[in-house]
């Protein structure tokens, strides 16, 4: 998927160490990084093992701005998502390079590869205090869904939000 000269595609493994090193500096400039995590989002291939890496790389320069991890139910690292349903984690964009739309690139291609798999949602949890993140999802179409809300370590909620998926009559 490009869109104003993002490509969003599959990480390649020589980049998890970029990844990792932009996911944690991502989360730690917004305040948004529990010491706990931090060594979850540098640990890129482990996420691989269980999901699906996608970067956001500049289409001139080839560097990579952004990733998320899109993952399916069953996976050890689906946290709500449910059959016939897709999930994403640990969205990212490089603190200098947000702003460019890079953020709503890497969403909407999880939205079309979950389309592209025939599921009829993407549910994702993000933090009660990421009211960025969430202007974000509300924008491009995600609804909350409280029942679905939790909290994985005392002083972090995270709030369930979904996106139905539109059935094509190929895909089920």
């Amino acid at each position: 998927m490009s869109e104003r000269g993002i490509l969003v595609r599959v990480a390649d493994p020589e980049e998890y160490p970029q990844i990792g090193a932009l996911s944690v500096d991502a989360y730690r400039a917004d305040g948004q990084l529990p010491e706990h995590y931090a060594p979850f989002l540098s640990d890129v291939a482990a996420r691989a093992e269980h999901g699906t890496i996608l970067a956001a790389v500049d289409e001139e320069t080839g560097a990579v701005l952004g990733a998320a991890t899109f993952v399916l139910p069953g996976s050890p690292l689906a946290e709500v998502s449910r059959d016939g349903e897709a999930e994403f984690r640990t969205l990212a964009v490089a603190p200098g390079a947000q702003g460019r739309g890079i953020g709503a690139a890497l969403v909407r291609a999880c939205l079309d590869r979950a389309a592209g798999l025939g599921c009829h949602a993407v549910v994702i949890c993000t933090r009660d205090v990421a009211t960025a993140a969430q202007r974000l999802y509300d924008k491009l179409g995600f609804q909350r869904a409280p029942e679905l809300d939790w909290s994985p370590i005392a002083g972090v909620n995270l709030l369930a939000l979904r996106h139905e998926l539109a059935v094509s009559a190929t895909s089920g």
